[in-house]
């Protein structure tokens, strides 16, 4: 009886291992998402899908706008795939439903929030945008020359936005600023100040938000000043008091970022696992723009300068 109990177990035993060792679902990995809106205008959207376990599958979103939220079951069979979540900002009853179809390396489906239609999106994997090599860095330029908005151009709503005495102005909550030069891998130097209570944001290629928020007493959080918005929070609360300049020192090389705020080293060589919300779109293996958050409320910025990777 205790053989037979014993060769039951082995072959359990073997049966997991087995399962364990088979090829992994397909869907598995992260994925670019860009989402055709009712307007016609494209939208970006993230998706990471990995295992728990044996058999179930879990994961991470990122739509329109907000951060990552987790996902606590992806289902996956025969090529299709579906997943709910509730809703996170949008004021909206029901959950937001995802559905996709696999094909080869690419994706394809349709996103429902609440009782509203339907929107049709297409994903694609996401490049690793490991280097090779580190870079070499070129001598660090201006990116705001202090007396006008050459190389900026507002999007997303009206220009608030003014240059005066080398500072960079929003004045109240409208469109953000973008430059028209794009960046592969570089250093940045960005100094800001916003008023008690302000909420802006550094998107990084346009596409990773390094948060600005006044948040006075709070712990390191994936929303604290200093934070990827969504993914990695500062080791330290590093921040001034509001109405003070503050400085960020960022290094993005593919998707490793280091953060200094103040001169106090807060996220070191981090990975970026993909696009925060409002991304200006979800192209993470091409140069992107510098993005200024104007939508939120006044900030303002000086002394930008950037050195390029080469």
């Amino acid at each position: 009886m205790r053989i037979l109990i014993s060769i039951s177990l082995l072959l359990a035993s073997v049966t997991v291992y087995a399962s364990m060792q088979s090829a992994p679902p397909p869907i598995i990995g992260r994925w670019d998402i860009t989402v055709q809106r009712a307007d016609g205008a494209e939208r970006s959207a993230w998706l990471d899908v990995r295992h728990s376990g044996v058999q179930t599958l879990v994961g991470q979103f990122v739509g329109m706008s907000g951060s990552a939220r987790p996902i606590a079951h992806v289902e996956f069979k025969d090529g299709e795939m579906r997943f709910a979540i509730p809703p996170q900002w949008e004021r909206v009853e029901g959950n937001l439903v995802v559905t996709g179809k696999l094909e080869g390396d690419r994706l394809a489906g349709t996103m429902t929030l609440g009782t509203q239609a339907p929107l049709r999106w297409t994903g694609v994997r996401a490049p690793s945008l490991r280097r090779a090599a580190a870079p070499q860095w070129a001598a660090p330029g201006p990116l705001f020359n202090g007396r006008d908005l050459a190389g900026w151009r507002a999007v997303g709503g009206a220009n608030e936005w003014e240059a005066v005495d080398g500072i960079l102005r929003n004045k109240k909550s409208g469109g953000n600023l973008v430059t028209d030069a794009a960046f592969d891998d570089f250093k940045l130097h960005i100094e800001f100040r916003y008023p008690a209570g302000g909420n802006s944001g550094v998107y990084l290629r346009g596409r990773y938000e390094l948060q600005i928020a006044d948040l006075p007493g709070s712990e390191p959080e994936i929303d604290s000043l200093g934070a990827v918005y969504g993914y990695l929070a500062p080791s330290v609360m590093a921040a001034k008091k509001a109405g003070e300049w503050q400085s960020f020192d960022v290094t993005l090389v593919g998707r490793h970022v280091t953060v200094v705020l103040n001169g106090t080293p807060i996220i070191t060589d981090r990975e970026i696992p993909g696009i925060t919300g409002a991304a200006l779109d979800s192209h993470e293996g091409k140069p992107g723009p510098l993005l200024l958050q104007g939508d939120h409320g006044p900030v303002e910025y000086r002394n930008i300068t950037l050195a390029r990777g080469k």
